[in-house]
C-alpha cells in the first residue's frame, strides 16, 4: 500500500462565519460544532472553546485529541468503521491539519482523564500543548452510564474532526509526504541483505472503559492480525478507552505513531520495514497467552528479524508486555519494549509489575509518579472539580489558588510508551 500524506501547516485556529483554511490559519463555525454534536440526544450542553500554544488556559478533565483529516483520493474514508464505511483504507491521499486537533473534555467518565497545560512547567510535558486546540467540552444527559457518555464524547470529537478536515479537501498541502508496505513477498524480495524488522502494536483492551477500536471493532474481541502501517496512518485504529492520561495512546498517537515514523525513515536504508502486529492486552491468563502466542506465530510466520513491542498502560498490561517479548524472543526474533515505569515518588519501587531476563532491550517514557507542581492558569477550559480524583492525583491535589500538585500521571501523554513524549531515563 501506499499512502501519501498532504500536511497543511495550522499555524493559528480563530472563530469565524465560516469553516475554513486560509494561509496557514484555521477558521472554526462555532455553531455549526454546537449543532454537529447537539444530534446525540444523550448530550445536553456542548461548549467550544480554542486553545492556542503559550496562552495560560488549562484543559481538563481530557478525553481524547484528534487530529483533523480527510481522504483526498483512494478507497475508503477517514475514520473507517467509526464515521466512514468500513473499507480497507491506507492507500491514495490523505490530508491532514498538521498543527491543530480536536480535544474533547468535560465531565469524568472514570477516573483517568488528564489535563493539557497550554504553558507552563505541564506545557513542557504534553505534545499538546504545541498544537492549535479546538476543544470540545460535552455535558452528558444526567443519568446515563458511562460507557454510554464514553461514546457519546468519543463520537462527538470524531464528527468535529471529520467536519475540520473538510475544510482541507481542496487545499494546497505545505509538504507531501509518501509511505509505502509492498505485499510481503515483494516486501521482502526488495531489500533482501536488510534486517527485516516488524512492529507488535499492543492495545489497551482491558475491561469496560479501556477499550480502543480496530475498524470500529473493539480489539478486545479480535486475535492479533496483521496492518500494513498505512492503515494505522489513515484511522484503522482509534482511541475510546478512560485509562491513566500519562500513558493513554489518544487517536492523535495512534494518527502519528512516532514507532511507524521512524521506521519508515530507516525502511531500504538500515532495515527492512516489514508490518505491524496489532494485538491486544487482556484480562484474563488464558486470553493473554492466546494473544501472545499469536504475535509470537506472527513473527516467526512473517519471517522478521528483529522487532519493536510498544504498551500501553501500566500494571497488569506489564505481563501482557514480558509475555510478547519472551515469546517472541524464544522464536529466534530480536525484541525492543517500549513501556513506561510507575517507580514511586522517589524512583526506588520496582518499575514494571512483570519481568524477564529476555527483556533486556527497554526504551522508557519515564516514571509516572514523579510529582509536580502545576500553577493555575487565567482560563479552565472545562472544570477542575475531579483534580483530586483522577489518577496522579490526591486529596488535596487542587489547591485553593488553582495550582495543582499531582504525580505526572495526570498529564496527558506525559509518559507515552509509543515516545511520543520528552521523558526517558537511563542506566548507568
Amino acid at each position: 500500500m501506499r499512502l501519501e500524506l498532504g500536511k497543511i501547516k495550522i499555524a493559528d485556529v480563530q472563530f469565524s462565519e465560516e469553516t475554513k483554511v486560509e494561509n496557514g490559519t484555521l477558521y472554526v463555525n462555532k455553531q455549526e460544532i454546537i449543532d454537529l454534536v447537539m444530534e446525540d440526544d444523550h448530550i445536553v450542553k456542548c461548549v467550544v472553546e480554542l486553545a492556542r500554544p503559550g496562552e495560560s488556559v488549562r484543559i481538563t478533565p481530557v478525553k481524547d485529541v484528534i487530529e483533523p483529516r480527510v481522504k483526498v483520493e483512494g478507497p475508503g474514508g477517514i475514520f473507517p468503521g467509526m464515521i466512514n464505511k468500513v473499507t480497507t483504507v491506507g492507500e491514495g491521499r490523505t490530508h491532514t491539519l498538521n498543527g491543530a486537533a480536536v480535544v474533547t473534555c468535560g465531565k469524568i467518565v472514570g477516573f483517568q482523564e488528564g489535563i493539557i497545560d497550554m504553558s507552563g512547567p505541564g506545557a513542557e510535558l504534553t505534545p499538546f500543548s504545541k498544537l492549535n486546540n479546538v476543544c470540545v467540552v460535552v455535558e452528558p444527559k444526567e443519568g446515563i452510564e458511562q460507557h454510554t457518555y464514553e461514546k457519546a464524547a468519543r463520537m462527538a470529537g470524531l464528527k468535529v474532526a471529520t467536519y475540520l478536515g473538510k475544510a482541507a479537501i481542496d487545499v494546497e498541502p505545505d509538504e507531501i509526504v509518501a509511505y509505502e508496505t509492498k505485499p510481503l513477498l515483494e516486501q521482502v524480495a526488495e531489500y533482501p541483505d536488510l534486517p527485516k524488522v516488524g512492529y507488535v502494536y499492543m492495545l489497551q483492551t482491558q475491561g469496560l472503559l479501556h477499550d480502543t477500536y480496530v475498524y470500529g471493532v473493539d480489539a478486545k474481541k479480535i486475535i492479533p492480525t496483521v496492518l500494513y502501517p498505512t492503515e494505522i496512518m489513515d484511522g484503522a485504529v482509534l482511541s475510546g478507552n478512560c485509562v491513566s492520561a500519562c500513558d493513554k495512546n489518544t487517536s492523535y498517537h495512534h494518527l502519528n505513531n512516532p514507532i511507524i515514523e521512524e521506521l519508515y525513515k530507516k525502511h531500504g536504508k538500515e532495515i527492512n520495514f516489514i508490518g505491524v502486529i496489532a494485538t491486544n492486552e487482556n484480562v484474563y491468563l488464558a486470553d493473554k497467552e492466546r494473544s501472545s502466542n499469536w504475535s509470537a506465530k506472527f513473527a516467526k510466520y512473517l519471517g522478521l528479524d528483529a522487532v519493536i513491542i510498544s504498551q500501553e498502560g501500566f500494571g497488569n498490561p506489564d505481563t501482557d508486555l514480558i509475555m510478547n517479548c519472551k515469546k517472541i524472543e524464544n522464536e529466534g526474533v530480536k525484541t525492543v519494549i517500549v513501556t513506561d515505569e510507575y517507580a514511586g515518588r522517589d524512583g526506588a519501587s520496582q518499575s514494571l509489575a512483570d519481568a524477564d531476563p529476555k527483556a533486556d532491550a527497554v526504551v522508557t517514557g519515564g516514571n509516572a509518579n514523579e510529582v509536580i507542581v502545576l500553577p493555575p492558569m487565567d482560563k479552565v477550559i472545562g472544570m477542575l472539580d475531579y483534580a483530586d480524583k483522577i489518577a496522579g492525583g490526591f486529596d488535596g491535589s487542587l489547591r485553593p489558588d488553582g495550582s495543582i500538585e499531582a504525580e505526572i500521571q495526570v498529564i496527558t501523554g506525559a509518559t507515552n510508551e509509543l515516545g511520543f513524549n520528552k521523558y526517558s531515563a537511563t542506566t548507568y
